[in-house]
């Protein structure tokens, strides 16, 4: 078995970077003597078709924190865990037919822009400000701790002596060709990194069941994974399984995962970005359709390598007997580091010439995400607190000089605070768990906003003030909630403050800021249609098949 990168290894790696670069900064030259504007770098002139839309979805969701924290999660819950990605699949043709079309008709830039015009400005910058805080300190940071933590376990000796190195070496990267070629540079240089990142998940999941026995062959490995590991491969999970209070069982799929899963996929900035700069409603709505179907098969990918890792970890009977695998999965106060399944499988199994290429894939999905969160900061920066309170009137356009600046500025800051995270038990459930604080209130915010007319800027600064005491309140120990249910409350009683405080507040007329639907509003495509029902009818059978 394989530990270290030969020379075949790096020249693989290194043609990845070179590719990459190249197409980043080849797209990022527009017109010649033409300068950028604001909608080029930021919307990538609203050019992008929908297969590039789909891919860049999936490039910018799918990175450290899922290929090593989803993975650890696989390690330790199992395939309860790819209900974040079924999930998601179902939830962006919600996002597609009942979001899109009222974000495309009012030409947003940024999401706080929403929130502007629904209700204020005020608030708009309030939000920014939070937004632009958590996607430095929570998301930049995880995806930078976790892929240099990847890194070292892979070409290092997952000591940790390599972690800082390899954090800055991925921030360079990403900003080598996002930086100065905005989304455009982000999104087309996305459509190769997701191919890379879903060819090479495959062939670690195909490579890693082969080896799982000692007679080898990927059906064999297959089955038993799922003999010795049965209880691994249940979607929903008993109430007396350790896992229940982050995956409280048929809550997943009726409860808090939904809150989850709508703010993340329909009012996150670094997503909903690249759905705002298609060519049009019908080519952003089969670009997200695209990214549905991509979803379905993420598991394999994500959640597979983390029961195989699981299986060796455990070495049942007829299981390949690995040497040292104990000592390379507990830390040294005795616990199991469930995050280190991912990278330990490459590490071991992945021969020299194909390594290079997975971890070339690896490092596709961190950087992807890091342009995408770096470019989602800069844009937020850039259109929501500089234009309009530091801009001059008679300033030239400076919006992309300030968007690139900022983004750098966004790195320089996350870069010296990633390491800080330290060991964390299941990255991928923390992070999901600690944005779950804020995520209920937002997006009772952003439904309300969207489909109740008689809510006003009042009822929403009182609903998001009021929700981050709600949260804190339900974590209290002695309600054994488990977080999904705490999200779900949080957010029904965020809706029932904003209700209550607009009602009061304006009785009678819907406020101002509502907004005109009609059934002409969420008309969709037959490609669209066909989609989501294809979708829909998949996911029924992989839950009959795995409940």
């Amino acid at each position: 078995m394989s530990s270290n990168f030969t020379i075949l290894d790096y020249t693989i790696f290194g043609l990845y970077a070179v590719i990459i670069l190249s197409v980043g900064l080849w797209v990022s030259r527009g017109k010649k003597g033409v300068q950028k504007t604001a909608q080029d770098y930021f919307l990538a002139g609203k050019s992008l078709p929908w297969w590039a839309i789909g891919a860049s979805l999936i490039a910018a969701n799918i990175s450290a924190e899922q290929m090593i924290g989803m993975s650890g999660s696989g390690m330790a819950v199992g395939l309860a865990i790819a209900s974040y990605e079924w999930m998601a699949a179902l939830t962006l043709i919600v996002v597609g037919k009942y979001f899109l079309p009222v974000f495309i008709e009012k030409g947003l830039y940024t999401i706080p822009e929403f929130i502007e015009k629904r209700y204020s400005t005020n608030l708009k910058s309030i939000l920014a400000v939070f937004w632009i805080a958590l996607f430095i300190f929570v998301n930049l940071t995880s995806v930078l701790f976790l892929g240099g933590k990847a890194i070292d376990t892979i070409l290092g000796k997952g000591d940790g002596e390599m972690i800082f190195t390899a954090i800055v070496a991925l921030a360079l990267f990403a900003a080598a060709y996002s930086l100065y070629g905005g989304l455009s540079a982000v999104a087309w240089t996305d459509v190769i990194q997701v191919a890379l990142l879903v060819v090479g998940g495959l062939i670690t999941s195909v490579i890693a069941l082969d080896h799982v026995t000692p007679d080898g062959g990927v059906i064999a490995g297959l089955t038993h994974i799922y003999d010795t590991a049965g209880d691994k491969f249940h979607m929903i999970i008993k109430k007396d399984n350790p896992e229940f209070m982050n995956l409280p069982g048929i809550a997943v799929l009726i409860g808090g995962m939904w809150i989850a899963n709508l703010y993340y996929w329909g009012f996150n900035q670094y997503i909903i970005q690249r759905t705002l700069a298609a060519k049009s409603l019908k080519e952003s709505q089969r670009g997200i359709v695209f990214a549905a179907f991509l979803k379905l098969i993420i598991p394999l990918i994500v959640v597979i390598p983390g029961i195989i890792a699981y299986v060796m970890f455990t070495q049942p009977e007829g299981t390949t007997i690995i040497n040292g695998v104990g000592d390379a999965f507990t830390k040294a106060d005795g616990s199991t580091n469930y995050d280190k399944a991912y990278p330990w499988l490459i590490s071991s199994f992945i021969p020299s010439g194909i390594k290079g290429l997975v971890v070339a894939a690896l490092a596709a999905a961190i950087v992807s995400s890091l342009a995408s969160m770096v470019n989602s900061t800069s844009t937020i920066f850039t259109m929501d607190i500089y234009k309009p309170f530091f801009a001059k009137n008679n300033e030239k356009n400076r919006d992309v000089v300030v968007g690139r600046i900022s983004g750098a500025v966004a790195l320089l800051v996350a870069v010296p605070v990633a390491p800080a995270l330290g060991n964390i038990d299941q990255a991928f459930q923390y992070i999901q768990e600690y944005t779950g604080l804020v995520s209920p209130g937002i997006l009772a915010v952003f439904m309300m906003g969207l489909f109740y007319k008689k809510a006003n800027n009042k009822g929403a600064i009182s609903g998001i003030l009021s929700s981050i005491p709600v949260a804190l309140a339900l974590k209290t120990p002695s309600l054994e909630l488990p977080w999904m249910d705490q999200m779900l409350y949080t957010f029904l009683i965020t809706i029932v403050v904003i209700v209550f405080v607009s009602l009061s507040t304006n009785k009678e007329k819907d406020d101002p800021g509502g907004i005109d639907l009609t059934s002409d509003t969420f008309k969709t495509g037959k490609v669209f249609n066909i989609s989501a029902y294809a979708i829909m009818l998949i996911l029924v059978v992989l839950y009959a098949l795995f409940w």
